[in-house]
């Protein structure tokens, strides 16, 4: 493998072309494992979001979340994704992605920098690149909503409403107040299931 190239990692519904057929030796890496304590507050965070009884406790909940995934335990780390995302506000999209690859070759299991070059590709009209981070994020962390509803924002895109479809309904499942998620699902099942009789 070239430095920096990255191995697709199967999505439900998402095919990966020829690489999908290749030998368990070349699978992707096993999720890595939280501190306990990280996985605890996970863990607790996630059933709390399905049940939060109005936006503002979602919202609570759900910037609790991201807080998580962006916390990487390196003050390093943590430098270069602020000059990433100071980069990113400021549109500089290339040094952004090129702070952010850095990153990702020190850290290659952190989600916070693999969902962060995720969302520049896809805002760079890269849906290859955007949906292979996707796909990394997903084998770490199943659960990462806002990648699920990237996955659907970019299906769309593509054409595919019913990948889409299963796409925004796995996020929903996860953040049913996720912004943007109830009427993507409405639209997407009348086109893809129509109308009930």
């Amino acid at each position: 493998m070239l430095p920096g190239e990255r191995v697709p990692v199967p999505l439900p519904g998402v095919p990966t072309g020829p690489s999908e057929a290749r030998p368990p030796a070349e699978a992707a890496p096993a999720r890595p494992r939280l501190p306990k304590d990280k996985r605890t507050q996970l863990e607790g965070l996630f059933a709390a979001l399905k049940v939060a009884p109005d936006d503002r406790s979602s919202k609570i909940i759900a910037d609790r979340l991201d807080q998580l995934f962006s916390d990487s335990g390196s003050p390093s780390v943590d430098l270069l994704m602020a000059r990433a995302g100071a980069a990113a506000e400021a549109k500089a999209f290339d040094l952004a992605l090129q702070i952010l690859d850095q990153v990702i070759e020190i850290e290659p299991d952190y989600v916070g920098a693999l969902s962060k070059r995720a969302t520049i590709l896809y805002l760079r009209d890269d849906y290859g690149g955007a949906l292979a981070d996707i796909r990394e994020v997903l084998a770490r962390e199943p659960r990462h909503y806002s990648m699920l509803y990237g996955l659907a924002l970019i299906m769309r895109e593509l054409g595919d409403d019913k990948r889409a479809l299963e796409a925004v309904r796995m996020a929903r499942a996860v953040n049913p107040r996720l912004d943007g998620t109830e009427e993507m699902e409405s639209q997407l099942s009348l086109k893809v299931e129509g109308r009930g009789i």
